[in-house]
């Protein structure tokens, strides 16, 4: 019992934050919304239904089916994974589930699939807390950080219903968190590790992140590490496509997204086109990972002799994971939340918190704006990340009181 209260004292501000995110998802989700914009059905992510659908074929163990329609799935088989224990819930309340959600008024279904996915989502939130206490971060600035993580997080989940990224992002934090600020033990690399597999197989967009880690892992733990994060990720995908190899291969590798429905980039003009009008953004963000490699072998060398400070880490991170925005064809509102986030970290550490999420509040509701031109939308946003990322890093008077990340051997050791 003791131990319990423990717990819910250390993890109160992630835990607070968390459930009035709930509560105002599902407020204004359900009348608040409707009411605002004077529509008699509730205004819902309609992006999850079909990642839900996918979960349910999981629960079935069709696997064929994962990326068949109307699943939409274009990641990895995490992300339907994930909503599995959603899927079980709804059959055993004998809640349905099929077309009606993306068309009915009020789906009883939302009831339940609201406050699970805004929960789950939430391990980003638990993610962040855990690392600013470990670097040193006081209590109330935690504090107002939780606070400007969930708005955030609103995009992501309550606005585009995609809860996949958030727990993708939450468990590669607490991957790089084992590594960083812990002990060095292998015990400690073989947790980070798995952490980083399973990030990966649920969303692989911490892919650009992951170079980042790697350079501050020692050279003879370097095998282990990559297998280790390679094989949730390999094993969940294989099995996918030994069930159906065509649909498998083409969503993950072709990634399609309309440029009609989303906000087409610079990049759209000269990315694959697609039959039936969408954009492949696959190709292009081969890009964005071959220069998060180049920064990581940057960093590799500069942080050979001395470990970085964690917010210099967490810093380049959010860097990486901009690369998507810089070189995405077709760009969605919550695509920008990863670099938000992980910005957050490193002012929190470094003291400059008030003005930067000041910033990361105000990129985040004005990217739900409904423009479609290449660049009145997309600039806009890249220039809303550069600032953030700008205020992330610029000096402050009072340096931040937290620790150096564990030492390290040499990369060639």
């Amino acid at each position: 019992m003791v131990a319990g209260t423990g717990w819910l004292v250390r993890r109160r501000y992630p835990l607070l934050t968390g459930s009035a995110l709930i509560a105002f998802g599902m407020l204004s989700t359900m009348w608040w919304g409707p009411a605002l914009l004077g529509v008699p059905h509730w205004s819902l992510p309609e992006d999850l239904w079909g990642t839900i659908v996918a979960a349910r074929r999981l629960l079935h163990g069709d696997l064929a089916g994962l990326y068949t329609q109307p699943t939409a799935l274009i990641s990895f088989p995490g992300t339907a994974l994930i909503l599995v224990p959603l899927a079980a819930l709804l059959a055993v309340c004998g809640i349905p589930l099929g077309p009606d959600w993306a068309v009915a008024v009020h789906p009883a279904a939302w009831v339940v699939a609201g406050p699970y996915e805004i929960a789950v989502a939430s391990v980003a939130l638990f993610a962040v807390d855990e690392i600013t206490k470990r670097a040193g971060v006081p209590p109330r600035r935690r504090l107002f950080l939780s606070l400007a993580e969930a708005v955030a997080l609103w995009g992501v989940t309550v606005r585009w219903g995609h809860p996949e990224d958030a727990v993708a992002v939450g468990l590669f934090l607490y991957g790089v968190s084992a590594v960083a600020l812990s002990d060095g033990s292998a015990r400690a690399f073989a947790r980070g590790g798995w952490l980083t597999g399973a990030a990966i197989a649920v969303q692989p967009l911490v892919l650009l992140a992951v170079p980042i880690l790697l350079a501050i892992v020692p050279g003879r733990r370097m095998g282990p590490f990559i297998v280790r994060a390679a094989t949730p990720a390999a094993v969940s995908l294989g099995a996918a496509a030994a069930a159906n190899w065509s649909a498998t291969i083409h969503a993950v590798t072709s990634q399609p997204n309309s440029p009609t429905v989303d906000h087409p980039t610079f990049w759209a003009s000269v990315a694959p086109h697609m039959s039936d009008g969408s954009v492949a953004a696959g190709p292009a963000r081969l890009i964005s990972i071959i220069l998060a490699c180049a920064f990581a072998l940057y960093l590799r060398r500069r942080w050979s002799a001395d470990s970085p400070h964690p917010s210099e880490l967490f810093w380049w991170i959010a860097v990486a994971l901009a690369l998507r925005s810089a070189f995405e064809p077709v760009m969605v509102a919550y695509y920008l939340w990863p670099t938000l986030a992980v910005a957050g970290i490193v002012t929190a550490i470094r003291g400059r918190l008030v003005v930067t999420s000041l910033a990361t509040t105000t990129v985040t509701l004005v990217a739900q704006i409904g423009w479609h031109g290449p660049w009145i939308w997309w600039t806009p946003m890249l220039i809303g990340l550069a600032v953030t990322l700008a205020l992330a890093r610029l000096p402050v008077r009072r340096a931040s009181s937290a620790p150096l990340l564990t030492p390290r051997p040499a990369p060639d050791v």
